[in-house]
């Protein structure tokens, strides 16, 4: 069963269609009540096949949309028999020829609850029945117990599957946005004109006002063209630890005809476990979803789904916030470029991970294939053949192999160890000065700042070594200047010490020339 709800707007909170909706799930139970006291042994009344023919039937979809139709449906009255342990809920108006008392068993465990009844047998949800997870961005007042959680994703694998899609879950701040409030924006910025800059009437542009929450939204260049490819591969969730109201506003300017992710909004409030994000509030199985976030420590249970997206810092407010002391690219009236940027190189892997993930040459069925596999597979090929020795990066005292850059390394496919020997490929270091960086100059290897590793990660492609030199550092160089000065000034002072003492004793021998011509001068002439 899908449960969506379709809508002008990609409002997931609105519950204008909950009385439709009950009377929908309620022709539902209709159904399943006739399924349930009918024979098993009667193929006449049998709507499930073999497991060989499974693949085959199309799933019962159950479609949560502005519907036109009766009250009636809906089951009024409930009256429980202890004794027979059973719920007979007679309609109000009954069609005519059919029974007055419609006998339906209590499900415990119930699937899962619309308005706090049970949307099978009807029963009132109690504090024992609190188990199961609030899907408010699908339905205000849906809650859905395990058992029908795994019948659900089982049931939209087979369709994507069918349909050679697969799930991403996309963060919206620093992935896909940039936000910053109104009375954050710097003295360059508002010289710049940048809140003049922003509109909201123009559907194309990249630059919004907020007004009602009185912030400004920058989308991350080449977003659209992701979107647009991305939504053949995948179907798509929006995923943020941002408010509802907030979420809501930036899936408008995403996708303005509702096309791309209809009621799939992922908000704060939706989540279970505080601080952390949850492949347990997607409709989807773990084997299908790719996930695109900039921060790994939200996603604690999922990092083989996740892709870690390099952070968009368009706002000067958004390098505050994270510690750097340069000029924002709004400030410099900058931007990243998009056809190469973050998005289009994501784009490009994603691309590549779905046609592995389907490739027909597999032997494996597409329903045991894992994507978290083939997401580690590609991500190995990055650095594969490369050995690295580390110097001077880690702490001292640490585990290097504990350390996440090492990690890191490794996960990109290269091979991490401690020692030098012929087979080391690069040094990865930050000072020039040690041992293994003259090694490495000596005996030709690459010596690359530890950037080099994370530009790689980020980009799923080794890059240009000569791009990532490791600098002279300042105290460094600060120390080779004291050195050279120092050198200079005894230079000039032994050279002004061997002066002066040249110049005495030049001083001394004219002076005793002198004297002596004086002397000569005052004798006068000797009598014969």
């Amino acid at each position: 069963m899908s449960l969506a709800a379709e809508s002008p707007s990609p409002s997931p909170s609105s519950s204008s269609g909950s009385d439709d909706f009950a009377a929908l799930l309620d022709s539902e139970l209709e159904l399943a009540s006739a399924v349930d006291s009918a024979s098993p042994d009667d193929p006449s009344t049998s709507l499930t096949g073999s497991d060989d023919e499974e693949d085959d039937d199309d799933d019962v979809v159950v479609e949560v949309e502005a519907v036109e139709q009766s009250s009636t449906k809906r089951r009024k009255v409930e009256v429980q028999h202890q004794d027979r342990g059973t719920t007979i809920r007679p309609d109000e108006d009954a069609i005519e020829g059919s029974s007055q008392n419609a006998q339906i068993k209590i499900c415990p465990p119930h699937p899962g609850f619309f308005g706090g009844l049970c949307f099978r047998c009807g029963k009132r949800q109690d504090e024992e029945d609190v188990p199961g997870v609030a899907f408010g961005y699908v339905h205000k007042g849906l809650r859905l117990g395990t058992s029908e959680m795994d019948r659900l994703r089982g049931s939209d694998m087979k369709n994507l599957l069918r349909e050679r899609k697969l799930i991403l879950i996309l963060d919206l701040d620093h992935t896909l946005i940039n936000s910053t409030k109104l009375h954050d924006i710097s003295a360059a910025e508002n010289n710049l004109g940048i809140q003049t800059a922003a509109s909201k009437d123009n559907p194309n542009g990249s630059l919004f006002t907020l007004e009602g929450m009185q912030m400004l939204t920058k989308l991350r260049p080449f977003v659209r063209k992701f979107l647009k490819e991305a939504s053949t591969m995948f179907e798509m969730y929006i995923y943020t630890m941002g408010d509802k109201a907030y979420a809501i506003e930036i899936a408008k300017l995403l996708d303005p005809r509702n096309v791309y992710f209809d009621s799939k909004v992922i908000s704060n409030s939706d989540c279970t476990q505080r601080h952390q994000k949850g492949l347990d509030m997607v409709l989807g199985a773990e084997s299908v979803a790719v996930i695109l976030d900039d921060t790994e420590y939200v996603w604690q249970k999922h990092k083989e789904n996740l892709i870690l997206m390099e952070r968009y810092h368009y706002f000067a407010s958004s390098c505050r916030q994270f510690g750097f002391s340069v000029k924002s690219l709004s400030e410099s009236m900058q931007d990243e470029r998009g056809i190469d940027g973050a998005l289009a190189t994501i784009l490009d892997v994603l691309k590549r991970i779905h046609t592995i993930f389907f490739d027909s040459a597999v032997e494996t069925a597409l329903s045991s294939r894992d994507v978290r596999q083939v997401i580690k597979g590609v991500r190995q090929e990055v650095l594969q053949g490369c050995k690295l020795v580390f110097s001077r990066v880690f702490p001292s005292k640490s585990i290097p192999q504990d350390q996440f850059i090492w990690k890191m390394a490794e996960q990109l496919g290269a091979s991490c160890c401690t020692d030098l020997d012929s087979t080391i490929t690069h040094v990865v270091t930050v000072d020039l000065g040690t041992d293994k960086s003259r090694w490495a100059v000596a005996n030709d290897k690459f010596l690359v700042h530890p950037r080099w590793i994370e530009a790689s990660n980020f980009r799923w492609h080794r890059q240009p070594e000569e791009d990532f030199p490791v600098k002279v550092r300042k105290k460094e160089k600060d120390k080779e200047n004291d050195v050279a000065a120092a050198t200079t000034s005894k230079e000039n002072d032994v050279a002004a010490a061997n002066t002066g003492k040249e110049i005495d004793v030049a001083a001394a021998t004219t002076g005793k020339e002198n004297d002596v011509a004086a002397s000569a001068a005052t004798a006068g002439p000797t009598d014969s």
